[in-house]
């Protein structure tokens, strides 16, 4: 199905949006009591609902543009070695692709209430909070250290699902979280270094990261359900902001310009280099909000669990990373857990789907 609008090219409706009935123009969501969220939302399962198809499709996007920017990064902070900028930078350009794609006709804005640009800026905080945590942790700590205890993500967003929401899941699911948390623990293994300030702050760093991708996806399946393209121009301005002030409290700015007035850096390739690093990141934006909002908040953190794994063999490849059997067999149990995963969560939607369904009494004559 699809919707045009009166000055832009046809616009997809996703399977949701053609069960819900147009919102008028004049339609005022701060109105609504009780819309933005509530524990007992009855969409929770929203993800079982998307043809596997289309999610896969929408994992597959998500993995090539993660992975790409991840190597992009890598090469651009060897030269450009101010982190809150380049957030600032991803930021900034997620909100003006996201800006044109409206007014080319590919969504509408919808009419939000104060509550809600109020629940926009929290989330916007949060986005900067858990970057900002990322990175005081892992000053404080060895590296193998912080991706260990990333790999916890999964088991914390299990947790806020349950405790929140009264979410649960099957058991296979449960069980096929402990090969690709191990797995994804042994490839990344190495020393161990931490103070205890420092694996507090990681741990909640990682608590921090699972209620980030847990509210994200109730922005878009909660009762608010905003379009991911709308989420993403909404809160990026405002991250683009913070981090922005972030870099200025960091002195970040004042080591940029050193760096310009020094003469070391060339600004033409350096300005090309980082507006294709902008523009990859509003691609990965784009995906990563969208496969959030099909695939669900659990699987996008199994995702970063497995990427880490991809991430690692990639390397091998590219920057000639060696690995040990320690390593290498971790990689292969984190792909083990993913297809036990994947397999599950097939199970559950015919299972949701099946419950779902009523039959229809006939009458007796």
């Amino acid at each position: 199905m699809a919707r045009r609008s009166n000055d832009g090219p046809v616009a997809l409706l996703t399977p949701e949006e053609q069960d819900r009935d147009p919102m008028p123009d004049d339609h005022d969501v701060e109105s609504d009591a009780g819309r933005l969220e509530h524990p007992n939302d009855d969409n929770l399962d929203h993800e079982y609902s998307i043809p596997s198809t289309i999610k896969f499709a929408w994992l597959g996007t998500y993995f090539f543009f993660s992975l790409l920017l991840t190597l992009y990064n890598k090469l651009v902070l060897g030269m450009f070695a101010f982190p809150w900028l380049l957030t600032c930078l991803h930021a900034s350009f997620a909100s003006m692709g996201t800006y044109s794609m409206m007014h080319m006709g590919y969504f509408k804005l919808s009419r939000l209430g104060r509550r809600e640009h109020l629940a926009l800026v929290a989330f916007s905080a949060l986005f900067t909070a858990n970057i900002a945590l990322s990175n005081l942790s892992l000053a404080m700590v060895s590296v193998p250290f912080y991706q260990t205890m990333r790999m916890l993500c999964p088991i914390f967003t299990i947790l806020i699902y349950r405790v929140w929401y009264g979410r649960t899941y099957s058991t296979m699911t449960y069980l096929s979280l402990l090969p690709l948390i191990i797995g994804a623990a042994m490839t990344t293994a190495g020393e161990m270094t931490f103070s205890d300030a420092g694996f507090l702050l990681t741990i909640f760093g990682v608590v921090l990261a699972a209620v980030k991708t847990v509210v994200t996806n109730r922005f878009m399946t909660g009762s608010l359900a905003l379009p991911p393209l709308e989420f993403v121009m909404r809160m990026s301005p405002l991250a683009a902001l913070q981090a922005l002030a972030c870099a200025t409290a960091t002195g970040e700015i004042g080591g940029f310009r050193d760096l310009i007035a020094s003469g070391d850096i060339s600004l033409p390739p350096a300005i090309a280099s980082l507006a294709g690093n902008g523009f990859l990141a509003f691609l990965l934006n784009v995906s990563s909000f969208t496969t959030n909002k099909l695939a669900g908040a659990l699987t996008m953190t199994v995702c970063g669990n497995l990427k880490q794994c991809l991430t690692v063999l990639i390397g091998i490849f590219i920057f000639n990373v060696t690995v040990d059997l320690l390593n290498g067999a971790g990689m292969a149990v984190t792909m083990f857990g993913a297809a036990i995963y994947s397999k599950a969560e097939l199970d559950n939607k015919k299972r949701t789907q099946q419950a779902a369904y009523k039959p229809v009494k006939q009458e007796s004559r």
